[in-house]
């Protein structure tokens, strides 16, 4: 055991000593399969720890960092033994009090960004107690640090910024980004969410303040997904924005430039996932977030083969539309092929969800791909997308141009296609109006409505006009959450086809199995896996989706079903494979338990 004495004397040697002593501390290790790197994660929850990083310095530095603070929960011998004595009000405090205090004390704020500040103040000082409470309360306080409230936080990112929650990485640092990432005081990271902020949400080009949406889905991944926080890396590059409002705003936090494009913006992204790859190694997994249509495909399409990587707004969306579906089924009746698909959106969450249920349908007729893609209908700016227009569409939008004469707005489409199924990912509100929702229904028994788009103001229609316009007859989920809707005396509960169902319990899968790389195949098997998570008590309320409140569960058989398809493709590192993975998965997941202090 290194002593307090030697510690101290390091640290006045200056940087050098310091990162010296931090790197005698350390301790890695693999236990389950994921690798943890300090005595906290590698003991049980009923073993005494020691909070090496703080401990040896003094009990003021304990309370000042969010890994190791438990506030008023520090018991009075772990305060005699860790210099706290009169750093504390004399009370002692459970973790399940202080839990009841927080979340009484959230529900009296009516702003959301308010909530959404006192949970990023909780993170900030007290880690265990933020993934509890997150924990705890998924499904009332995942609408807090994640969409809607996501969005308002990151277009006012400047004016709320306090401190930094990742790395940050402009074209001031081309040149030196490998650098860059060793300045991160953790080694061992498992997975890096990273944006360029050019396409927020259906909010647009909100540049650098873009890292509110990394910080969430890497809190999701813990929360939900188990993964350690230490593991995970929230990075925004910034390469400039074209966002008028922001580039004349004195708070704004990010370059003051237009956006760079072309070689200068290739070669600074060929330069982090060159450095991300040599710090970190093979096994990382980068999950690109919100990059603009035109970069969001050519950056998945370059680094598939080299990297592990993983685009949310393209695969996750899809694998948790394509979930949705396949639940929908038991409701609606018939097999996949038998449906018609009309969205309205074309760009990277269109395609992606129309790409991924077109090989599903391929899997489970042995048609050839080309041939499933015709049961699908892509609307977009200028109308259906037909070959007639195919010379002039982005590469993307191509394979879903289908012999039919032009057709220009969504209602025109929907009585020419005829579709079972309609999916918003616009990004525009409003879309599916009174007129669409009527016409899918004097098609379909039961229509089913999925209106993707993020925030809750972008929404194509709200679950109200869903379920009113249909006549209670829609089977609905949105992107954002709505509240439940009374409609001729019967209580409908819209469905929320949102990310968080698939991503965490995917980078699980992949990082438990050692995965080198993304195939689609792992994203069938996510999507069939939460598909088979809904119960009769779901599909009775109207729910094509599980209920959030058990999500770590749902996360485990993810993991188990990507992991298998990872060991079956022979994608997988970690061997032996485990007996049980839905087991192992469970026994890789962090907890936010507090741990006592010796």
């Amino acid at each position: 055991m290194i002593s307090r004495q030697t510690f101290l004397r390091a640290v006045v040697l200056g940087c050098g000593g310091e990162r010296k002593v931090w790197a005698l501390l350390e301790r890695r290790t693999m236990m389950n399969g994921v690798e943890k790197t300090n005595g906290e994660d590698l003991a049980t929850e009923e073993q005494l720890i020691t909070p090496w990083t703080v401990s040896v310095a003094s009990g003021y530095t304990l309370l000042r960092d969010p890994r190791h603070n438990k506030g008023l929960a520090f018991t009075v011998d772990e305060r005699d033994a860790h210099y706290l004595r009169g750093l504390l009000p004399p009370a002692l405090m459970t973790q399940e009090l202080q839990e009841k205090k927080l979340m009484h004390n959230l529900r009296q704020y009516e702003v959301p960004l308010q909530r959404y500040m006192a949970m990023m103040d909780l993170q900030e000082r007290n880690e265990r107690l933020f993934y509890k409470l997150l924990i705890d309360n998924v499904e009332e306080l995942l609408p807090v640090v994640y969409t809607p409230t996501v969005g308002e936080a990151c277009q006012k990112y400047g004016t709320i910024f306090r401190r930094p929650q990742g790395l940050y990485i402009s074209l001031k640092e081309k040149g030196k980004i490998l650098e860059v990432l060793k300045n991160w005081p953790e080694s061992n990271i498992q997975v890096i969410v990273v944006t360029d902020g050019e396409r927020i949400l259906g909010l647009g080009d909100l540049g650098c303040q873009g890292m509110g949406i990394p910080v969430g889905k890497l809190s999701l991944y813990t929360a939900l997904g188990g993964l350690r926080p230490s593991a995970c890396l929230p990075v925004t590059i910034d390469v400039g924005t074209n966002n008028e409002k922001l580039l004349n705003d004195e708070f704004y936090i990010g370059l003051r430039q237009r956006r760079a494009t072309g070689q200068e913006y290739a070669e600074l992204l060929e330069e982090f996932m060159t450095a991300v790859k040599k710090n970190y190694g093979e096994k990382v997994l980068v999950q690109f977030e919100d990059f603009a249509n035109h970069n969001a495909f050519e950056l998945l399409e370059k680094y598939s083969p080299t990297h592990l990587v993983f685009n949310d707004d393209i695969q996750g969306t899809a694998s948790v539309v394509l979930a949705g579906l396949l639940a929908a089924l038991k409701l609606v009746g018939g097999a996949l092929a038998d449906h018609r698909f009309l969205f309205l959106g074309a760009g990277e969450a269109g395609t992606g969800i129309a790409e991924l249920i077109a090989l599903e349908i391929s899997k489970q007729t042995k048609a050839p791909l080309e041939e499933t893609r015709k049961k699908i209908w892509l609307v977009d700016s200028k109308g259906l997308i037909v070959s007639s227009r195919k010379e002039s569409l982005q590469h993307f939008k191509k394979p879903w141009a289908h012999d039919h004469e032009p057709v220009k707005g969504l209602l025109d489409a929907v009585k020419a296609i005829k579709p079972t199924v309609l999916i918003g990912s616009s990004g525009v509100g409003k879309t599916f109006t009174k007129e669409v929702v009527e016409a899918m229904t004097s098609i379909n028994e039961k229509p089913l409505i999925l209106a993707l788009s993020n925030p809750t103001s972008q929404s194509e229609c709200t679950a109200e006009e869903a379920y009113t316009w249909s006549k209670g007859r829609a089977i609905f989920a949105s992107g954002s959450p709505f509240d439940p809707v009374e409609y001729n005396r019967k209580v409908f509960v819209p469905g929320q086809a949102n990310n968080a169902y698939i991503f965490p319990g995917f980078g699980l899968g992949l990082i438990m199995s050692g995965a080198i790389r993304v195939h689609d195949d792992m994203l069938l098997a996510a999507s069939e896996a939460l598909a088979a998570q809904v119960k009769q008590e779901n599909f009775d309320k109207g729910l094509i989706y599980p209920p959030f409140s058990n999500i770590r569960n749902i996360s485990a058989n993810i993991a188990a079903k990507v992991a298998a398809k990872a060991y079956e493709l022979g994608l997988a590192s970690r061997l032996p494979r485990p007996k049980d993975l839905v087991k192992y998965a469970e026994s890789c997941m962090y907890s936010p338990v507090y741990r006592s202090y010796r």
